[in-house]
């Protein structure tokens, strides 16, 4: 399930990106590069999160390490000073226009990282 959540954050993400870019990124380049930036490692995340071997994890712990410190800075950037960011990103007030879920998907990832650390059929080693 955890797999499939970052999937469809990957495509959205990105698509979303990749049309705002395309078609007005004059109006906030910022904005879109961010967007597309999260686009980017959850395409990273989601293929880290589905393979198996330390590599893939370590890749993963990365992934969505930087995906909390991504959310939490932009989300705090955007909260006391929006005038940089005159449309939305992904990561924009903590994820509020995609229900805070990428405010809370990262904390899951970690988790279950964390959680499956143990387990060798889960972790592949």
């Amino acid at each position: 399930m955890l797999i499939a959540v970052y999937g469809v954050f990957a495509l959205s993400a990105t698509a979303r990106a990749g049309v705002q870019i395309a078609s007005k990124f004059g109006e906030a380049p910022l904005a879109y590069l961010l967007s597309a930036l999260a686009g980017v490692v959850y395409i990273v995340a989601t293929i880290a999160l589905a393979r198996r071997g330390p590599g893939a994890r370590r890749l993963a712990w990365a992934a969505v390490g930087f995906e909390l410190v991504g959310v939490l800075v932009v989300g705090t950037l955007t909260v006391f000073d929006g005038g940089d960011f005159p449309d939305d990103t992904v990561w924009s007030v903590y994820g509020r226009g995609y229900g805070f879920v990428p405010l809370v998907l990262p904390l899951v990832g970690l988790w279950w990282l964390r959680h499956t650390r143990a387990c060798p059929s889960m972790s592949g080693g």
